[in-house]
C-alpha cells in the first residue's frame, strides 16, 4: 500500500502527451510535471509544444517538445523513439489529440474521407501509440495509458454520429486492451470531458447555449481544463494502481446536451 504522500507522486516517471500545446493537453502536461514527471509535449504545432515545455522547465521541471502529426505513423514512431532517447523510457501516455464534433457532421454534407480522417485521429493513432509505448512501459515496470474521450461517446445528438462513434470506439477499445496490457503491468483508462472551456468550445458557445447546458448540470458551471487534467493525474498516478479498462466522465454530474 502506498503512503498518502506517494499516491500522486510521479517522480522518476516519463509522460508523453499528444496535443499537448493547448487546452486539455497543456493542462495535463503542467499537472503531470508538477507531480514530478518528465514530460514530452507533443503537438502538431512545434511552437506551441515548445511554449509549454518552456513553461515546465521555467518552473523547475523537465520537459521536451516534439512536433507530431498523429496521422503519420512515422511521426508516432519518432515520438516514442525521441522520448526514449531523451528521458530513457515511457511510463505514461496521454492520448489527447483529437478532432471532430461540434454538431457539424450532417451526414449528407460529409464524405468517407472525413469519416476515415476522424477515426484515424481519434482511434487508430491512440491504438498505434499504445502498441509502440507498451514494450517500454513493460520494461520499466510502470505503465499507464489515458485516452481523452468525450461525453459524446455516450450522448446522442444530431450531426455528431462520426465523432461520437469514434469516441465510443475509444472507450470500448480501452476496456478490451486492459486485458491485453494488464499482464504487462500496464493500465489503460479513459477520461471523458463534458463541456469544458477550451478554444473549441468557445467557437460555438453563447450565453444562451451555456444556460441550456447548465440546466442539465448539477454542479452549476462548465468544466475547466484543470478539472480534466486532475482526472488525468489520477489515472497516471499510483492512486489508481488497481483501476484499468474504465471510462471516467468528468461532467459536473450531468450531461451538457441541448433541449
Amino acid at each position: 500500500m502506498n503512503s498518502n504522500d506517494s499516491l500522486f507522486d510521479l517522480s522518476g516517471k516519463v509522460a508523453v502527451v499528444t496535443g499537448g500545446g493547448d487546452g486539455i493537453g497543456r493542462a495535463s502536461c503542467l499537472i503531470l510535471a508538477a507531480a514530478g514527471a518528465s514530460v514530452v509535449v507533443s503537438d502538431l504545432s512545434l511552437d506551441k509544444a515548445r511554449d509549454v515545455a518552456a513553461e515546465i522547465t521555467g518552473a523547475g521541471g523537465r520537459a521536451a517538445a516534439v512536433e507530431c502529426n498523429v496521422l503519420d505513423s512515422s511521426h508516432l514512431a519518432r515520438l516514442i523513439d525521441t522520448t526514449r532517447s531523451t528521458f530513457g523510457t515511457v511510463n505514461i501516455l496521454v492520448n489527447n489529440a483529437g478532432m471532430g464534433g461540434g454538431g457539424r457532421e450532417n451526414p449528407f454534407n460529409i464524405d468517407r474521407a472525413y469519416v476515415e480522417r476522424i477515426y484515424a485521429i481519434n482511434v487508430f493513432a491512440p491504438w498505434e501509440l499504445c502498441r509502440l509505448a507498451a514494450p517500454l512501459m513493460q520494461e520499466s515496470g510502470y505503465g499507464s495509458v489515458i485516452n481523452i474521450t468525450s461525453m459524446s461517446s455516450i450522448n446522442t445528438s444530431p450531426s455528431m454520429a462520426i465523432y461520437g462513434s469514434s469516441k465510443a470506439a475509444l472507450n470500448h477499445m480501452a476496456s478490451n486492451l486492459a486485458f491485453d496490457y494488464g499482464p504487462m503491468g500496464i493500465r489503460i483508462n479513459n477520461v471523458g470531458p463534458g463541456a469544458t472551456r477550451t478554444h473549441a468550445l468557445a467557437s460555438v458557445l453563447t450565453p444562451e447555449i451555456e444556460a441550456r447546458m447548465l440546466a442539465h448540470t448539477p454542479i452549476r458551471r462548465l468544466g475547466e481544463v484543470t478539472d480534466i487534467a486532475a482526472a488525468v493525474l489520477f489515472f497516471a498516478s499510483p492512486a489508481s494502481s488497481w483501476i484499468s479498462g474504465q471510462t471516467l466522465m468528468v461532467n459536473g454530474g450531468g450531461v451538457q446536451t441541448l433541449d
